[in-house]
């Protein structure tokens, strides 16, 4: 913020704070110690911003084993993040199941899973 006010930007950490949201930028570390601002991945859909907010609400962590990543999620909020989750039709994939706090997601390869659970821990570390 500092860089920006220099730069002649008349900012407060209020409107940085909402145009990073608006952006899809999640802190994420840089690999020094410090952190950075990445883009999620996630912006295949109309649907994303929602499904980001329905996500950092709702999720308490994100696990794999092999091509499955498990969402899990407040009690009883598993099935309206994983109705949003759908909405986001991504082709690595293959389908989705909800119960009351837990969400699976089986993805076409482990790498696919692999990537996802990434992309989904980075969405947390940023919220």
């Amino acid at each position: 913020m500092l860089k920006l006010c220099e730069s002649g930007y008349s900012v407060t950490q209020a409107t940085v704070s909402r145009d990073i949201n608006s952006l899809r930028l999640v802190k994420v570390p840089d690999g020094s110690g410090g952190y950075k601002y990445s883009e999620t991945g996630m912006r295949s859909s109309a649907n994303t911003s929602k499904f980001l907010a329905m996500f950092t609400d709702n999720v308490t962590s994100v696990t794999r084993g092999q091509n499955i990543v498990c969402v899990k999620c407040l009690t009883g909020m598993a099935q309206a993040v994983c109705a949003y989750f759908d909405s986001i039709n991504r082709e690595n994939i293959v389908g989705t199941l909800a119960g009351e706090d837990t969400i699976f997601v089986l993805c076409k390869t482990e790498k696919d899973a692999e990537s996802l659970t990434e992309e989904m821990q980075k969405m947390l570390i940023g919220a």
